[in-house]
């Protein structure tokens, strides 16, 4: 279990006082109080008075109107606005926060403050949560359901796969799979270069072997011919016929499907605009390259909040048409 934490009380602070005046240092008060010293120092500074310096009733007073101030995106308007944008633009917290220090924005948050706003009181008013790649109302891992362990003929193991590519050290290795969606047979085929996270994605009538595999074979295609290498996929059925692809494809371990963690990443922001509900045949072309665009010109941690799209370009040092 994590370690706990809980604010400073009134007799804490007495005490702190006491010890601070007999001339005891921030770490051997933490030390008595069985406090850390961080929690000490960072007490006496923000709950001290400029001139009549630390004192108890005063430091709680403090503390309290601190506490029931608002939070400091509410506090900023412009702040607010642009979070509030870019959550609707699919964005998370982390993209949100990254992107504001990268641009040298005047105001600035982490995004554990948008996390703590999201699903403090004023955020839940507005269910913002629905707004994030999970849309969870609750911060945490979910439980996860059986699997399958369809037979692959020939299959290459992801043990056997470039270290450059394992390492992300060169553009051209990627990942695929099939987003399903309930009571249809139509899904979606994404595939993901591994180094810049460039999505490519098409809507297939079925999950055929053949089918599958023409229509990858028609996305790695689009790449330019430095930028097919490898490509990384599961233990479905669908891949059958992954020796008609234009690069070699290596197969993740069954049961694993974090070892294609950018493919199953990228599957869940996609779930946002195309949830397992809805009728993907309602969806036009045009839809679905919207939807990629969309993400793919999303600023990621993972990249230094480059986009996919300035990454790939920048990795290959081509233009990039989708």
């Amino acid at each position: 279990m994590g370690q706990r934490y809980a604010h400073v009380s009134l007799d804490e602070r007495c005490e702190i006082y006491r010890l601070h005046a007999d001339g005891k240092s921030q770490r051997a008060i933490g030390r008595l109080m069985g406090r850390s010293a961080s929690t000490i120092g960072r007490e006496l500074k923000r709950n001290a008075l400029p001139r009549a310096g630390y004192k108890p009733a005063m430091a709680e007073r403090m503390a309290w109107a601190r506490k029931r101030r608002l939070p400091k995106i509410e506090r900023l308007s412009p702040l607010k606005t642009h979070i509030l944008d870019a959550l609707a633009m699919e964005q998370s917290p982390e993209q949100i926060a990254g992107r504001l220090k990268l641009e040298g924005s005047e105001h600035t948050v982490s995004a554990e403050t948008i996390y703590a706003w999201i699903y403090g009181p004023h955020g839940r008013r507005r269910k913002l949560h629905r707004l994030l790649p999970q849309a969870k109302s609750r911060r945490g891992r979910r439980a996860r359901k059986g699997r399958r362990d369809p037979p692959i003929p020939d299959r290459m193991p992801i043990h056997m796969r470039p270290t450059k590519a394992h390492l992300r050290a060169e553009p051209g290795h990627w990942e695929a799979d099939l987003v399903h969606f309930r009571k249809q047979r139509a899904c979606l085929l994404t595939c993901i270069e591994r180094r810049s996270r460039l999505l490519l994605t098409a809507p297939l009538p079925d999950k055929t072997a053949r089918t599958t595999a023409e229509a990858l074979a028609g996305l790695l295609n689009r790449a330019p011919k430095r930028a097919r290498k490898t490509v990384t996929l599961d233990n479905g059925g669908e891949f059958y016929d992954h020796k008609s692809l234009p690069v070699r494809a290596f197969f993740c371990d069954p049961h694993s499907p974090w070892q294609r963690g950018s493919i199953e990443n990228a599957n869940g922001v996609l779930r946002r605009s195309l949830p397992r509900h809805i009728r993907l045949i309602k969806f036009s072309d045009q839809d679905i390259e919207d939807i990629t665009w969309t993400y793919n010109t999303t600023p990621r941690k993972c990249l230094g909040f480059l986009t996919p799209i300035e990454a790939f370009a920048k990795s290959i040092g081509v233009a990039l048409v989708i």
